[in-house]
């Protein structure tokens, strides 16, 4: 019932689940509870009518294991990439163990030079857990990387609901309108942080403005 359940989300994203998912999806099941939160620091909070609007925080340097695809749809790149990195979480690596989830999954995106459409390539990451920090499992698929990420300073934003390259340029847009002109983040390249697995409905995401180095 569980991998019929997730074929129909799979599908939902255009794309299919093959068979071997079947294990990883029994054990992140299981360790559904268990997620630990990504590091950060929050260094300031923005609000209108005392609801927070947007917030910039600082995340350490750390080590991640990253999937680049470029399939048509957005959404099909950012599932394909993940259940690679399912199966590293859950068993394929040098430990041969489950590593624990951490959220949020970052999903970094690369606007054309128009800014009217989202670049093909994806590139999706995992924070690893503490406890691998210092020495993380050697993938056994060759298209993951571990890539220490440098520090990183956000404005970030919430948004609720499915991640499609119109909800995500959409976004943009509207925290665009929200921050006025500045020179601070970057224009081309932002991040989709996703909190939740893509069966909930309005799950939580964020929006990443990336500031200037």
């Amino acid at each position: 019932r569980l991998f019929a359940h997730w074929e129909a989300v799979a599908s939902t994203h255009r794309v299919s689940l093959p068979p071997d998912m079947a294990g990883p999806i029994a054990q992140m099941a299981r360790h559904s509870q268990a997620r630990e939160p990504v590091p950060y620091v929050s260094l300031s909070q923005h609000g209108k009518c005392e609801e927070a609007a947007y917030e910039e925080r600082r995340y350490p340097a750390g080590k991640w294991a990253c999937v680049t695809m470029g399939e048509p749809m957005y959404e099909q790149s950012i599932s394909m990439s993940f259940m690679k990195l399912m199966r590293y979480i859950c068993k394929e690596n040098s430990v041969g163990c489950h590593l624990g989830m951490t959220v949020p999954v970052l999903n970094e995106i690369h606007l054309t030079k128009e800014g009217t459409k989202l670049e093909r390539e994806v590139l999706t990451a995992y924070y690893l857990p503490g406890e691998f920090q210092q020495n993380p499992p050697v993938p056994m698929d060759p298209e993951i990387h571990i890539t220490e990420r440098a520090p990183l300073r956000v404005i970030t934003r919430v948004f609720y609901g499915m991640t499609t390259e119109e909800t995500i340029l959409r976004e943009i847009s509207l925290f665009w309108e929200l921050l006025g002109s500045t020179d601070m983040v970057l224009r081309e390249t932002y991040i989709v942080a996703s909190y939740e697995n893509p069966s909930v409905p309005q799950r939580r995401n964020e929006i990443w403005f990336i500031c200037q180095a």
